[in-house]
């Protein structure tokens, strides 16, 4: 299955390197990769959903539950669920201030084997709080499973730094070399977009 040109035909990939996108992270990049769009995509949603839940079961066959990092994730995580047909929470951004004062939401006893639900990986900062708060709250987290990777060096050695491997449905490199062959971008951008990321990799 083609799950760059999915992203490539719902238009959830934009490159804009006259006015570059600023990530989370604060770093400025000509290519931006917004997941949301699969939600309203029902077709691509399928396949994208089935694609990720078919790498937990590949991946992390002894998985019990999966978290959906918040906002991005949760959805992706509930739909994943459903085909899997296993129990689902989310991960906050911050704790509730008010009632329960929950970071973590959804029942989630000591011990349950977990893989996170992130929707991309930049630098991998924000998926690791996840990560680090759900190993607080004692579980047992088998890995992160997400939707596109930069492919960022920074990413992947944070991640091996804590012992959580990341599997990722498409890569920028897939990505670019598919959006070239079906005339998304020129030959000419794909060298851009590359040679962006290469340049944080140094």
């Amino acid at each position: 299955m083609n799950y760059s040109l999915e992203l490539l035909k719902i238009g959830a990939v934009f490159l804009r390197p006259e006015n570059p996108f600023t990530w989370a992270s604060g770093i400025k990049s000509p290519i931006y990769c917004d997941n949301r769009l699969i939600l309203s995509a029902p077709e691509t949603r399928k396949v994208i959903e089935r694609g990720m839940a078919d790498l937990v079961k590949t991946h992390f066959p002894q998985t019990e539950m999966l978290m959906g990092t918040a906002t991005a994730g949760i959805a992706h995580a509930a739909l994943m669920s459903e085909i899997l047909n296993l129990p689902m929470g989310y991960v906050r951004a911050s704790a509730k201030d008010h009632g329960r004062t929950n970071l973590i939401e959804g029942n989630m006893p000591t011990g349950t084997k977990v893989v996170v639900i992130e929707d991309l990986i930049s630098t991998g900062g924000s998926c690791l709080d996840v990560v680090k708060a759900l190993r607080l709250a004692g579980a047992e987290v088998l890995g992160v499973v997400s939707i596109f990777t930069y492919s960022l060096r920074s990413a992947s050695s944070a991640f091996s730094e804590v012992n959580v491997p990341n599997i990722s449905l498409v890569s920028l490199d897939e990505l670019a070399d598919e959006a070239v062959k079906h005339g998304y971008i020129t030959p000419e951008q794909r060298q851009m977009v590359i040679r962006f990321r290469d340049t944080l990799n140094k």
